[in-house]
This record gives structure tokens, sequence and C-alpha cells, in this order.
């Protein structure tokens, strides 16, 4: 899910404690990050409640940082390709810790929005050059047990940093949770200031490889247009799911942990997946959007109560849960050759993918109702079956399984 630095060095006296210690402090700023970005999936109403929005409006805190980071994930890349990557991992992330800390003490929705473009910046920017740090910090062997590591930072953000951030925010107040991330984040730059060495840039990514690897490669297209629709309809759905499942009674002060067994869900889910892809990659992708779009009819027609609404979304959860390593593994088996190109361009998907699906929920929210979403989210999961079915006539041969 990131940008692969080429170029690696050989091993020349690199400490593997010191550069395991420097491997964790960018897994945990990625894990900061990513929670940032998706932090306001639980807090929505209270959000809104407090600075007067509705709840489509204040949907918008997740579709602004998703379409930066879309754009600021090739751009930050090539702009900064001269310039050490610890400097450019510390600035980044001490941008999304002043922003959320600006977030908490917001008085107004705009102050809210423009704190989160700043984290569209830090989030595409660190995403798109994170994972090729490692092949910079640990001894070759290692590099891609380092690598998997970063990985578990962005889907531990996904499936646990959102749903921790919303137990705090029912805990405490939807302020102290983005409080919260923002210190994390500058305790984060703290740990990559004291424990990562100098990086000096090497290689990066040109802004005309990334149409050269679409135009070229089926295999990639196929993992953007899987990207697009699972992605898409998992946000336009689980961005609303805090309001979907107090339209059906659950009470406030139990969502958040409600999510945490989502959470608990997603993390069994991404290991399950691991072992799963190395048998069938294709086939694992199909089951992926079985589950996604079961999850999501089923809360749609049952009446819920807490076990039934915990039962369902551990269903989601596990689906959800497996999509960051089996859609990586499609991305990188489908251009070994072209990694730069490629994970840059799923950085820009997946966070695209984040923002519309926030945005085109929050229409149907405010337009249709809340429950529409869970419909229209799972045809959008579903649609990816047809893809990865047809894919075997675009490509020459199923890409292979992750390692």
């Amino acid at each position: 899910m990131t940008t692969v630095e080429s170029g690696a060095p050989a091993d020349t006296g690199r400490s593997s404690v010191k550069g395991w210690l420097a491997v964790l402090a960018v897994t945990l700023g990625i894990f900061s990050l990513m929670t940032s970005e998706l932090l306001p999936v639980g807090l929505l109403t209270p959000v809104g409640t407090a600075l007067d929005v509705s709840e489509g409006t204040a949907g918008l805190m997740v579709t602004v940082p998703g379409l930066v980071a879309a754009v600021s994930a090739p751009l930050v890349t090539v702009a900064t390709g001269r310039i050490d990557r610890r400097i450019v991992l510390v600035v980044l992330i001490g941008l999304m810790g002043a922003a959320n800390l600006a977030s908490a003490f917001a008085t107004s929705f705009t102050v809210v929005l423009i704190a989160r473009f700043l984290i569209g910046i830090s989030v595409g920017g660190f995403w798109s050059i994170a994972g090729g740090i490692a092949l910079r910090l640990v001894p070759a062997k290692h590099v891609a047990r380092a690598t998997a590591v970063i990985f578990g930072g962005v889907e531990t953000a996904s499936v646990l940093g959102v749903p921790l951030g919303t137990f705090i925010g029912d805990m405490s107040s939807w302020r102290t949770a983005f409080g919260a991330v923002g210190i994390l984040g500058l305790v984060s730059l703290a740990c990559m200031l004291f424990l990562m060495p100098k990086i000096p840039a090497e290689q990066s990514i040109s802004f005309s490889a990334l149409p050269k690897v679409f135009k070229t490669n089926a295999g990639v297209r196929i993992g953007i247009a899987l990207t697009f629709l699972v992605i898409t309809g998992h946000f336009l759905a689980y961005t609303f799911v805090r309001p979907i499942l107090q339209e059906d009674g659950i009470r406030a002060g139990s969502i958040g942990a409600l999510l945490l067994t989502f959470g608990v869900a997603g993390i069994c889910g991404n290991f399950i997946a691991g072992a799963l892809i190395t048998k069938s990659l294709r086939k694992t992708v199909m089951g992926i959007s079985v589950v996604l779009t079961a999850g999501m009819v089923i809360l749609a027609v049952v009446d819920t109560n807490i076990f039934t609404a915990g039962a369902i979304l551990v269903l989601w959860g596990l689906g959800y849960g497996a999509v960051p390593v089996t859609f990586q593994s499609w991305i990188m088996d489908a251009a070994p050759e072209a990694t730069e190109a490629a994970t840059s361009l799923y950085v820009s998907a997946f966070n695209l993918s984040i923002a519309l699906g926030a945005l085109f929920g929050g229409f149907a929210v405010d337009g249709i109702g809340a429950t529409s979403v869970l419909w229209i989210g799972a045809a959008l999961a579903f649609a990816a079956l047809f893809v990865v079915g047809g894919s075997r006539r675009a490509t020459t041969a199923e890409p292979a399984a992750a390692p």
C-alpha cells in the first residue's frame, strides 16, 4: 500500500535491533495517520450535534482528507524526491498531530474541515513513502517482514484504531478523541526523530510512470477497479454505521463497544486472509466480496439489538479486515517490475474510494435515509465478484499469491 523505493543497499552494518526500532516508529506513525483519517466514522453524530451540521455534512470529515490524500500521494512522493526520507516523514506526522489538536479545540465546522485538509496531505504523502523505508532500515533478510509490519499499521488503524477512538469519544467527548490522536501523532514524531537514522533520498517515481503502468498492465487495472468497488462500497455504509445503529435503537454508549467488536473481527480477518491468499488470491477476493455484501444486507433487513448487531459487525469486520493484505498482494503481484508506480496508484485509488464512499453516502443519508447506504454499499461490493470473475479473460495468468 505504499511506494517501495528501489535500489536498497546491501547490508552495510545496519543494526537489526536499531532497524526494528525504527520500523516500529514508522508503524506507529502510519497507524496514527490512518486512525486520524478514519476517526470521524465513529464520531459523526456527536461532532454534527456540537457544531450544528447534519450527519451527511459531517461525513465531509472523511471525504476531504480522502480526496486530498488521493492527490497528495503521488505529488508528495515526487516533490520530495531529493529530501531525506526521515525529514519528510517527521514533517508529515507533525502536520497531522497539529491538525488533530486544532480539531479538538475547533469552534466551527469550517476549522475542522481545514484541519482535515491538512491531514489528507499528511496521509497521502506518508503512506506513499513509508513502506519503502524498510528497505533502508533492516538487513535484507528482514525486509519482507518489516514491510509487513509497516503495512500492519494501516490495517490495524482501519479495524482497531477507529473503534478505540470512538470508545474514547463515548467515554469522554469527541474533542478528547481528536486530541488523543493528535498527541499520539506527536509521540510518533518523537520516536522517529530519536529512533530513525538519516535516510538520504535515492530514487522516487516519476509522473510519467503512473499512466504507463495503468495502460499496459491489465492486472493493475483490475486491482484498481476492485479497490474502487469494495472500498467505496464499504465506506459508503461504514461511515454512517453509528446513525444506522442508533436508528435501530442501539444506545449511543454501546456504539464504541460494538465498533471494537468490529475491529477485533477485522484483525482476525487479516490473519485468515494472509493464510488464504497463499492458496488462491482470486478466490480470497471473491470471498471478501461475498462476506461484505452479506454483512451489509443482513444489517439492512434484520431488526437489531446489541447482540445481533454485534454478530453482524463480526461478519462485516472479518470481510473488511481481509481487504488490505489481499488487495495489496494483488497489486504487488500484478506489477512486480513496477511496484513504485503501481502502489502509488493503489494509494490514490484507496483514499479516493474512502472519500467518494463518505461523500455519496452523505447524499444518500440526507436524501433517502440511513439504511439506504447499506443497500448501495452491498451492491458495489457484490459487483466486485463480476470484476474478479471475468479477470481471467483480461490477464494471461492469475497474479501469484503473496509469499
